[in-house]
């Protein structure tokens, strides 16, 4: 990172022990060796679990943070490589997007997030498509987006999977983090297709569903009897006859079936992209029958129904502040992440999907609209950062400053919420990944 860009400390003060408190109030400094580690300080840093910070230090060794806390708490090594700016946030979390499938081009073989020949592919696994050096990448990077939850997008009943990684990297398995997060499916107009296909309207497209995932029971309901009877012959220790064999017992494997049996199983949430009040309701008709983990995404009509919502205790991924209001979108508004922490629905941001050049938006910009239209400043960053996290279940690690936590974190000149601050660095798993200046 060229260092004059995020106003580097050349040195601490000379009479700084050499060693690091871990967690500020916790016994003596533990002293650590200088490689493999790094020093951020801000003039305000914001753990996001815990009060702002004025002038804040953030200290990482191996990828993690060992310290964070005021400066005039925290001893630190003046051999070790230091960073400062305005402001230090955790790494911003994008918590719907296509990037790594849609690339930034407006011609096919950069398009993955959607396979339009059948309505329903749970079995399309987003790993298979992401492609970890494409641009939008380190664009989204570049802003300081550190995690993207990304994978098949909108426009289809069920459209593939998701995965979570981290922008970086240039390989897939070196990015990311959860190979398959959730199933992505579609209700509403989004899902409907024309010239006599299937679904050809709402109710078809719900039907379709319910269908498939009464089948994935079905799917499950076998898996369980063949396992049974295994177990059951296992026990008796009777000898197997000629005609018994497993592949008579146990059904024939079935991608699909599989993926759904995951959602019922409640090993994976149904991600649902909707927008229209009617839909919604449809979403969650469908997780009380069945009892899937459900995540709303879209939701311009979300203020509708907002008792019913937070009832259900389902999470929401919001539709980005500036989409064009047209469409399904037609009826959206800009205040609706208030009132969603007005009510106590959790969210977060997302970038979601374009259709045109650059091909993706930035969360970054789409919470400071937010923010302008009734969001505090506190609950804007919380839900780009920890929110995400939280939804995306992986809060244990990412979202926050804290100590033990991965040293995902951004850098800015100024107010990240105010147009005229910049992304001035950006830090992922403790290493300096972009000096740029947005």
């Amino acid at each position: 990172m060229n260092r004059s860009l995020v106003g580097s400390v050349k040195s601490l003060a000379s009479g700084l022990s050499l060693g690091l408190m871990f967690l500020v109030g916790l016994g003596a400094p533990t002293p650590v060796a200088a490689e493999d580690s790094l020093v951020v300080r801000g003039e305000k840093v914001y753990p996001v679990s815990g009060p702002m910070i004025e002038d804040g230090v953030v200290v990482i060794r191996d990828g993690k943070i060992t310290a964070v806390g005021p400066a005039s708490e925290i001893e630190v090594p003046g051999n070790l490589p230091s960073y400062s700016a305005s402001v230090v946030t955790p790494g911003l979390v994008d918590a719907r997007t296509v990037v790594g499938l849609a690339g930034y081009l407006n011609t096919r073989h950069d398009q993955d997030q959607l396979e339009g020949s059948e309505p329903l592919q749970p079995e399309l696994r987003a790993i298979d498509a992401y492609d970890a050096r494409a641009p939008l990448v380190g664009f989204l990077r570049s802003f300081g987006v550190t995690t993207i939850h990304t994978g098949h997008g909108p426009g289809a009943l069920v459209s593939g999977q998701t995965m979570i990684a981290k922008t970086r990297g240039n390989t897939v398995e070196e990015a990311v983090l959860v190979p398959t997060a959730m199933i992505a499916a579609t209700l509403g107009e989004g899902a409907v297709v024309e010239g006599g296909k299937s679904p050809g309207n709402r109710s078809k497209a719900v039907a379709m569903l319910r269908a498939e995932l009464i089948q994935a029971q079905e799917y499950l309901d076998k898996l369980a009897r063949a396992e049974a009877g295994q177990e059951e012959q296992k026990a008796s220790r009777k000898p197997k006859k000629q005609d018994e064999s497993r592949g008579a017992m146990t059904p024939d494997r079935n991608l699909r079936l599989e993926a759904l049996g995951q959602v019922l199983k409640g090993k994976l949430p149904l991600l649902v992209s909707v927008h229209r009040h009617q839909d919604i309701s449809s979403a969650l008709r469908l997780q009380r029958e069945f009892g899937f983990r459900l995540v709303l995404e879209g939701v311009a009509e979300a203020y509708l129904l907002l008792e019913e919502i937070r009832a259900a205790q389902v999470p929401i991924i919001l539709h980005p502040t500036m989409s064009r209001s047209r469409g399904e979108a037609e009826n959206l508004s800009r205040a609706t992440a208030s009132k969603l922490q007005e009510t106590g629905i959790p969210f977060a941001f997302e970038s979601g999907y374009e259709s045109y050049v650059p091909k993706t938006r930035v969360v970054l910009y789409e919470a400071a609209i937010a923010a302008a239209h009734g969001l505090s400043f506190d609950a804007t960053l919380e839900a780009l950062t920890l929110g995400g996290a939280r939804i995306l279940g992986l809060d244990n690690r990412l979202g926050s400053l804290e100590v033990g936590k991965d040293a995902d974190l951004a850098l800015y000149d100024g107010d990240p919420f105010e147009y005229t601050s910049h992304c001035i660095g950006v830090i992922i798993d403790g290493v300096v990944v972009s000096e740029e200046v947005r």
